[in-house]
């Protein structure tokens, strides 16, 4: 095992990784909570059960799938409902679903299960308890979904090229945990070694929906074929994933949670700084990259998208990655660094999205080096927040500086620069974005423009002699506690803050989305605006049966077919 205190190649600076050009074409790695959680539950050799499935031959009832791990087990409550075409909608305002899930903690009973009953499907018109750990809703891929229904009743299995062309026969609306709408708040659950990296509770209830969507569909194909009913092959069903729908509601996340967000991009620069600093390295080592370089390539192959951000953004990567593999059939991956040398030649002769591949996939052949950093993604100090009253003024203006230098000279009073507004809808009370002299919305505007903020901040304090304490100033001026207390976080969290504008008119909010979404182990981005988009989970995963230290380890990267 390499040591990984002998890295010596340094984290690549915030000021270049935290451009929102940057995050928004980060791809997943080993450290992606979806990948975290398939090695641990193979490792441990968790069971999995499905203690009850009372489903009608119109899809319709509920169902439960326990995941026993070595000290506790979670389950998911499934409802499966008839819902009529015209409520079928993805957006977050909708009040009907096709499926609705909770994952609750133990195993339910039958009172569980009918309290559950009246509350799930409503969503959030209903009420969970600290049982219940994430709440989610997902709808049918309605062609799709018809498609895979009519072959396996007449005996034929669905057609593989339309399985890989929408990649999923159910995509979530939303997943939601961490004490929403009554379920358990994170500090119940995130002593627990399953549950210590971030989202784990929510990945696995998308993991085993994926199990629920696959038995919904086989068993209407049952009631619907009888005897003469086909089984899903097994490797078409691998190619099937969950998909999802995300919008802004989510994007806010990443300003919200500065030290959570530094401990992502923390743990994933730490990585890749210790891979660069990797010597030499084996023919294992090597094979292995070249190997999941031809499966990432594959992959981007079958990516498909219609927007023309991602078109664009798709024809450079699938370039850049002709120009990669030659570059690798030739160079030498022993000897004199080979990654750290592969990585340079990458930031000199590729784009950024290929660049952050390269950057994942160089991790790929070392999980003694990269995996334990997991344990450090999660935000464990509740102290960050509290502000430094004796800090100096002086200090301050330094601190502000050191992080927001690039927005002192910006002209905020430009509509350009300034255009935007983010703001709670009052329907659903989810963010939004809208344009600030279009629309009343200043009035309501959210505290998610750390740039402009810090901006402010750092020209009141012009005012104030150096040695000053900053609670007199926040005495005076206590608009700006924000500012300063993010000032503050991110000299013990230098990856905290976003270096881009959050309130420009050329702000893309998918960068946002993508970069969050990415350390969920989300693939194949496809946006439907430059405000919400469509990922897929778990596709070509294990299932339960098939789920080992092999198989858990490098699912994600496709095989070609022969």
């Amino acid at each position: 095992m390499r040591d990984p205190a002998r890295t010596h190649i340094p984290r690549r600076p915030p000021a270049q990784v935290m451009r929102l050009s940057r995050l928004g074409v980060l791809h997943q790695s080993r450290l992606s909570f979806m990948r975290v959680l398939t090695r641990r539950m193979a490792a441990e050799e968790w069971t999995f059960t499905r203690p009850v499935f009372e489903i009608d031959a119109q899809g319709v009832g509920h169902a439960v799938y326990t995941a026993t791990g070595p000290e506790r087990s979670y389950s998911l409550v499934a409802f499966a409902h008839d819902l009529p075409a015209d409520q079928r909608s993805d957006r977050v305002i909708a009040e009907a679903w096709d499926a609705t899930f909770c994952l609750y903690d133990g195993v339910p009973t039958g009172a569980d299960i009918d309290r559950l009953r009246a509350n799930v499907p409503l969503q959030e018109a209903g009420r969970i308890s600290e049982t219940e750990l994430s709440l989610s809703r997902a709808n049918r891929s309605v062609r799709l979904w018809a498609h895979v229904v009519d072959r396996l009743a007449r005996g034929q299995q669905p057609d593989p090229a339309r399985i890989d062309a929408v990649g999923y026969l159910m995509r979530t609306t939303a997943v939601y945990g961490s004490g929403k709408f009554g379920a358990a708040d994170r500090e119940i659950i995130a002593d627990r070694p399953e549950m210590q990296v971030p989202f784990q509770a929510e990945m696995l209830s998308v993991y085993l929906t994926r199990v629920f969507v696959r038995d919904l569909v086989q068993n209407m194909a049952h009631a619907l074929g009888g005897d003469r009913a086909a089984t899903l092959d097994p490797s078409i069903a691998r190619r099937l994933g969950i998909g999802n729908s995300t919008g802004l509601g989510m994007a806010p996340f990443i300003v919200n949670h500065p030290v959570l967000f530094n401990n992502w991009i923390m743990a994933r620069e730490e990585a890749i700084a210790r891979v660069r600093s990797v010597e030499t390295a084996t023919p294992q080592e090597a094979d292995t990259f070249r190997a999941l370089l031809d499966r990432s390539a594959f992959s981007v192959v079958r990516w498909r998208s219609d927007h023309p951000i991602q078109t664009e953004r798709l024809g450079l990567l699938r370039a850049d990655l002709v120009a990669l593999m030659a570059y690798v059939a030739v160079s030498d991956l022993a000897t004199d660094y080979p990654w750290n040398r592969l990585y340079q030649w990458a930031e000199a002769n590729l784009h950024e999205d290929a660049q952050e591949l390269v950057a994942s996939l160089i991790l790929e052949p070392y999980p003694d080096l990269v995996d334990g950093l997991a344990s450090c993604m999660a935000d464990g100090d509740p102290d960050a927040f509290h502000i430094d009253g004796a800090q100096s003024v002086a200090e301050t203006r330094a601190a502000l500086a050191e992080t927001f230098d690039w927005a002192f000279d910006l002209d905020w009073s430009a509509p350009s620069n300034c255009a935007r507004a983010w703001y709670v809808s009052e329907e659903k009370l989810e963010p939004r974005l809208g344009e600030r002299f279009d629309e009343p919305i200043a009035d309501y505007e959210q505290p998610l423009a750390p740039a402009r903020d810090a901006a402010a901040a750092f020209h009141a304090l012009d005012n104030y002699a150096g040695d000053t304490a900053i609670a007199e100033f926040l005495l005076a001026h206590p608009q700006h506690r924000q500012s300063i207390r993010r000032a503050q976080i991110a000299r013990i969290a230098p990856y905290a803050e976003i270096r881009d504008n959050t309130i420009s008119a050329d702000l893309l909010p998918i960068d946002m989305l993508r970069a969050k979404l990415s350390f969920f182990g989300a693939t194949h981005f496809d946006p439907r605006s430059d405000r919400w988009v469509r990922i897929a989970m778990y596709t070509g995963a294990p299932y339960p049966e098939d789920l080992t230290p092999a198989s858990a380890e490098h699912w994600i990267y496709p095989e070609a077919p022969p």
